[in-house]
């Protein structure tokens, strides 16, 4: 993923990032930076979100923050392609962070990036319950939290591990 290699070294080798337009996701995007990774949707309840998150990245990546949104279609809710989606997000929600390719998040296609998240220890090997949820990894690519939908990116449960990953 772009991050030292001592955690997602071998990941980083066998799955790489690839942004929603369908080229690599430049290496310089995550290396190093606490990164928030979260499974969106268009027509969900909680695209309202998308807002949030763009706040949240522009508050923080000056200090090492980058949001990575991570289309799923798993739920019935992200049915467009890759222009419409990118279109949808940074018209209506002002959407600058980066977008990833559609991904599975639950079942046996899940992306190596998702099997990654769900099965590290914050993780809890549990599937993904439905959009929006949150995933923080530290600069050493550890996954140090996970979030539920409902929980907004701007919630002080979110904004307080945010500010310990980047050193406060």
């Amino acid at each position: 993923m772009g991050l030292p290699r001592s955690a997602w070294a071998g990941l980083a080798e066998q799955v790489p990032l690839v942004a929603l337009g369908g080229t690599p996701l430049p290496s310089g995007t995550t290396s190093g930076r606490v990164v928030l990774i979260v499974n969106v949707a268009s027509y969900c309840g909680y695209a309202g979100q998308l807002s949030d998150l763009e706040l949240l990245y522009n508050r923080y990546r000056a200090r090492g923050l980058v949001v990575l949104g991570v289309p799923c279609n798993q739920f019935g809710q992200e049915p467009g392609t890759a222009s419409e989606i990118q279109n949808f997000c940074s018209t209506r929600y002002g959407v600058t962070f980066p977008l990833l390719s559609k991904q599975d998040v639950n079942g046996p296609l899940r992306s190596g990036l998702y099997r990654y998240l769900v099965d590290s220890p914050a993780g809890g090997h549990v599937d993904v319950r439905w959009n929006f949820e949150k995933f923080l990894v530290g600069r050493d690519g550890r996954v140090i939290a996970r979030f539920t939908s409902a929980t907004s990116p701007l919630d002080p449960v979110v904004t307080t591990a945010v500010e310990v990953a980047l050193g406060r």
